[in-house]
């Protein structure tokens, strides 16, 4: 079937509503991509943001500017979250500043790529510490203050929601990112092992595991018409993904909407773990 037979892409318009007000946010790797827009997001739909960085003080300060436009109380943080000692003081801070948090999307995370018989211990432990590490020592500081304080019944009706940014890589083997995908697949286990165990606190822990998604880490994959239309065959809904449409899962996820998803990889894909090569009968 040629491009010529499939209807133009139209994107989806979702005007922000305040289902998060009054709940406190931090936001890890925000200053650009998927963490940048998930903290736009939450901002609009009324919680106050910590928008946290490692590098690139200017750009995490223009995200912090843009959420405070729509009324939210905000501030940047750099903290490299694979520090345990930066990551606490990170929370002390924010418990300062914002007296708790409600809501922690894990989202910092990189690439270092290579041939998995060329791939240096070096490669290896740095994306491991950042996706993986990362992740727990956040959801550790932040798991200990829900316990703490407890559900506040007139803010949710959870004690606090954890998103870890997953990708569809927990599920889809990816040659030449070996690091990467590990590091994605033990994101899902650990997410569903906390679940398990602090739901009875009434804490929610879920995981968004984003396809191909327009961003300045993958921009090989999307920037010239060759590269796009190559990527196309792996996305059954014939278009890339944006920021915009993993951060308003996230907003949906870290709602009351959500309570009752819990340890919950939501692939958010556009089709992609749908095996696309078997379409046509394989």
């Amino acid at each position: 079937m040629s491009n010529e037979q499939y209807p133009d892409v139209v994107m989806p318009t979702c005007p922000a509503e305040k289902i998060l007000k009054g709940q406190k946010a931090l936001v890890t790797g925000a200053s650009s991509g998927i963490g940048k827009s998930v903290a736009i997001e939450l901002g609009k739909a009324g919680a106050d943001v910590v928008v946290n960085y490692k590098g690139g003080a200017d750009e995490a300060n223009e995200v912090a500017a843009e959420i405070g436009k729509y009324g939210s109380r905000v501030y940047a943080h750099q903290a490299d979250v694979s520090n345990e000692e930066q990551v606490k003081e990170m929370f002390q801070k924010m418990f300062e500043e914002f007296g708790t948090i409600d809501i922690l999307i894990n989202n910092a995370g990189l690439q270092q790529d290579a041939p998995f018989d060329e791939m240096t211990i070096d490669q290896w432990n740095t994306v491991i510490n950042v996706n993986l590490t990362g992740q727990f020592l956040c959801a550790r500081e932040a798991v200990r203050e829900f316990k703490r304080r407890g559900v506040v019944p007139e803010v949710s009706c959870a004690a606090g929601k954890i998103i870890c940014m997953s990708s569809v890589h927990e599920i889809i083997p990816w040659a030449g990112h070996v690091n990467y995908a590990a590091s994605k697949g033990g994101v899902m286990l650990m997410m569903k092992s906390i679940a398990q165990e602090v739901a009875p606190y009434r804490i929610r822990v879920n995981s968004i595991a984003p396809g191909a998604i327009r961003t300045p880490i993958n921009t090989d994959a999307w920037q010239t018409p060759e590269a796009y239309e190559a990527l196309m065959t792996l996305v059954p809904y014939k278009r890339i993904g944006e920021p915009e449409d993993i951060a308003r899962a996230a907003v949906w996820l870290a709602s009351d909407y959500a309570d009752y998803v819990n340890g919950v990889s939501l692939i958010v894909d556009g089709g992609m773990t749908l095996y696309p090569g078997f379409a046509t009968g394989g």
